[in-house]
């Protein structure tokens, strides 16, 4: 497993929401689409954005909380028929458990609870952008899905809800 952080959250060029996770070197990236909430609840968050009510993400965190529990990681395990798997890494008072999750809620719990983002190796080896040795075939790959990488507004309208997220 690779430890990544989101390195960007946006929409590509298609107008499709996406988060792109970077490993500590910035040598390594993995795009993976998601759904407009997410990437919404992802970005207000990364932005610092606040909510006089909790948001779904937020009330997650707050029942594994009153379970005693603790989000401590997310693993991106792999990926099949186009679909990406994770997990769920909580600390509780029974040990370790993990739970089933799509890799866009995990990211979003992730970014909240302060936990650690990994990726399986196979899926790294199948689907990141930029490889290792940074071939420049995978440069040129990076530079386009980043230069059309549209953030939105740098801050989003003020009591914005992930239902009023504007696909245009």
């Amino acid at each position: 497993m690779t430890r990544m952080r989101v390195y960007k959250v946006g929409l590509d060029l298609q107008r499709q929401p996406l988060v792109l996770l970077a490993d500590e070197a910035e040598q390594r990236f993995l795009p993976i689409w998601i759904g407009p909430f997410e990437a919404h609840a992802i970005a207000t968050h990364l932005q610092g954005q606040e909510f006089a009510r909790p948001l779904t993400h937020d009330l997650l965190l707050s029942v594994i909380a009153a379970f005693g529990g603790q989000l401590t990681e997310v693993h991106v395990t792999h990926i099949e028929d186009h679909v990406f798997y994770a997990l769920l890494i909580i600390k509780g008072p029974q040990g370790l458990m993990e739970i089933d999750s799509r890799p866009s809620d995990a990211i979003a719990l992730a970014v909240r609870a302060g936990a650690e983002i990994f990726v399986a190796e196979t899926v790294l080896e199948e689907l990141q952008i930029l490889s290792p040795d940074g071939e420049a075939v995978e440069l040129d790959r990076l530079r386009n899905l980043l230069s059309g990488l549209d953030l939105g507004p740098e801050e989003p309208p003020e009591g914005t809800e992930p239902e009023e997220l504007d696909e245009e």
